[in-house]
Parts: structure tokens; sequence; C-alpha cells
């Protein structure tokens, strides 16, 4: 019975022994640079010339000069996962487009047209036989909603959302010419 509680204590000590080894022990550090992200409540000022979206982290961050200037949650549509490929698949694009037309007017408070479908876009889905989709936007909330409200979840037909206050904010920083990556 002693040599069990003698092996017993000896075990234990070891395993706290090693636990604070791993606590204490250096840690290798990465060579890459932690990005710095920018904040969600500081306003942009200023043009942006390029935007890029990650449809997995639901993150839209604007650039200037290869800069990030602010990063925005975004709701994408309905069916993410996946580049879209027909009219009402409910997926958003992906690849690199061009802010081609504002829309002060849009059913979505503002919104900024992208150049979808390009021409290997219409190209693919003609030799498919089917309707590529179109009118994909960088978009605030269905007008007629309370300002401040934002619809939960993925949400659109394959457009990027984001708050009213902020599509105000994008719609006055971006110009037709802006390139948009968007990303899986």
């Amino acid at each position: 019975m002693r040599l069990i509680a003698r092996l017993f204590s000896a075990l234990t000590a070891l395993c706290l022994l090693g636990a604070a080894w791993i606590i204490l022990a250096p840690q290798p550090r990465s060579l890459a640079p932690v990005p710095r992200v920018p904040s969600l409540t500081v306003p942009l000022t200023g043009p942006v010339d390029h935007i890029v979206i990650h449809k997995s982290a639901r993150r839209m961050t604007a650039f200037r000069d290869g800069k990030p200037l602010k990063t925005y949650r975004v709701a994408l549509g309905f069916a993410p996962d996946g580049d879209k490929r027909r009219q009402g698949d409910g997926r958003t694009p992906e690849g690199r487009f061009t802010i081609d037309r504002v829309n002060p007017g849009s059913a979505y408070h503002l919104s900024l047209g992208l150049d979808y479908p390009r021409p290997q876009d219409r190209a693919r889905a003609a030799a498919e036989g089917i309707d590529p989709g179109g009118d994909i936007f960088i978009h605030g909330q269905p007008n007629g909603r309370p300002d401040g409200e934002t619809l939960p979840g993925d949400w659109t037909a394959g457009c990027i959302a984001v708050s009213d206050t902020e599509i105000r904010e994008l719609y006055a920083a971006a110009r037709v010419g802006t390139t948009v990556e968007i990303r899986p």
C-alpha cells in the first residue's frame, strides 16, 4: 500500500513539474508580423482604392495605397459557400471585380455595383446553358427598416451587406473604378 502511495506521489510531482515546464518554457516566436486590424468604430476618412472581402470570415476591409483603413462585418448571399454559378443560387461571387456604378436610389439604402458578371462568367454560363445572374452590390439594409437595425445572418441574394451607417461611410469613400477582391 505504501509503495502505491509513493508511486502516486511521484507521478503527481512529475505531472506538476511537466505542467510548470510547459507554462514557463520559452515559446517559439512567429516570424510573421501580426497584422493590425483597424477598429470597427474608427470612422473611415478619405478615399479608398481597394476593398477585400473574406467570405468565410464575413469581413470586408477597405484599403488606400495598400494600407488597411477599416474593417467591417458583412452579410452575404443566403448560400455563401462557393463561387456564384447562376442566377438565384444565393452565392456571392469570388474573384477580382471593379465598382462600376453607384446607386443613391437603391432599394437597400445606398449601393456600390460590381462588374459581375465579368466576360469569363458570361462565357462559362453560356457554355453551361445557364444565366450567370447579375446585379451584385455592396449595400446597406433594406429601405423601410429602422435606421440602425441590421438583419442577422446571410440574407442577401448574393450581395455584400453592411449597416446603413457603414454603407454611407463606404459610399462616400469608394469611387467607380475601386477594385474589390472577394475571397472564399
